[in-house]
Formats: C-alpha cells, structure tokens, sequence
C-alpha cells in the first residue's frame, strides 16, 4: 500500500518533472523508500535521513539532520525561523537539480554516515521567549505556573514554540487554554494522555479509535 502511494507522488501535481529528478537521485544513494507525512521519505536502519516535498514556488530535499552537514556550498537553509536540526535545499528546475546531482549525494552520503558514525544533534540553546499571553496565565494561576515549571526543558520549549507560533494574541491564548489541563497532568505537547499508545510516551493516535 506505501509503495503504491509513494507511485502516486510522483504521478501527479506541481513540479512532477523536478520531483522524479530528485527521487532518482536519491534512490541512487541506496536508502530505503517509503512514505512519510504524505511525502516520500527516505531512511537508513530504520532512521529519517531526507524527505521530498513540493511547495507552491519549489520542490525540496530536506535533511533531517542537515545540522550535521559541513554546507561547503551554502545551498542548506533552515526550513523555519525556530528550526534547529532539519535543513532544507530549495530547487526550481531539473537543470539545477542536475547540476547539483554530486553535491547533493554527497550530503546525502555525509548525512548516512553521521548516522552510522553516532553523531547527535548539538543542543538548541537559543532561548524562545515566553509569549505575554503565557505570562498572564502564570501570573494568575501559581498552580498552573508549577506544573508548567515542572515540565521537561524539551517540552516547555515545544508549547513555547507553539503558543507562540500563533499571530493574534487571542489565537495565542486560546491554544494556551486548550492545553491548560494537558499542562496540568505532566504532559507534553505531542505526549499520550489516553494511555492507549504503542509508543510512549508519544501519542500514536490510538485515541481517535476509543468508541
């Protein structure tokens, strides 16, 4: 059934040209095929190393790790201003995929090998500022302000990164109050509370089966 969806992707829609050119390429670098977040992704032993994707004005190869990539050439961008690991190279043509076929297996081979090789991510220390809708919660509510404290370093970046993720102040305090009682029970953004997951503490979405 992936491998039939996977077909699919590269069937149909925008940049189909530019999108084959870069499957064939990375298909050539011996990684495992399958489909991933609607997108076609691509793993060594079991670990993400690139995915495509195709955005309105682009087609993409994202590295998963792209941190660890020595950019020689400047071509890696960041596909977000809070991204830390992921890196991304924006491509417009099957020309320029073409000539950029050697650097790209290259980081591609460089990014497999820090996988083999056991290389971890460095540590993300740029500090996210606490969104002032957050703020007035704590200050209203000391239980609150405690069990967020409590709260992993991991998981209170991933709600700050969320909260304030949103525009307008009333969307940024409504997600804070929609995850009050999340925050309350211990648990991160992306954590279980149903109990029901195969991969704690992560949620599977093994709750949208409860009848």
């Amino acid at each position: 059934m992936t491998q039939t969806k996977v077909e699919q992707y590269f069937s149909e829609g925008d940049w189909l040209e530019e999108r084959k050119a870069l499957r064939q390429i990375v298909l050539q670098t011996g990684l495992t095929e399958t489909l991933k977040w609607k997108s076609p992704c691509y793993t060594a032993g079991g670990q993400n190393i690139v995915i495509i994707a195709h955005l309105k004005d682009c087609v993409t190869l994202g590295f998963f790790r792209g941190i660890l990539v020595k950019d020689d050439a400047k071509i890696l961008e960041k596909p977000g201003e809070n991204s830390h690991a992921g890196r991304v190279v924006r491509l417009r043509s099957v020309q320029e995929i073409s000539t950029l076929k050697p650097l790209l297996i290259k980081y591609i081979n460089e990014s497999v090998q820090a996988y083999i090789d056991g290389q971890t991510v460095p540590k993300n220390k740029k500090p996210i500022e606490t969104p002032e809708e957050l703020s007035v919660k704590m200050a209203a509510s000391q239980t609150f302000r405690d069990a967020f404290n409590k709260l992993s370093p991991g998981r209170q970046r991933g709600y700050l990164l969320f909260f304030s993720g949103a525009k307008k102040s009333e969307t940024r305090s409504a997600r804070i109050e929609r995850y009050v009682d999340r925050i309350l029970k211990g648990k991160g953004l992306h954590d279980c509370v149903c109990g029901l997951s195969k991969k704690m503490p992560n949620c599977d979405g093994s709750h949208k089966y409860i009848s």
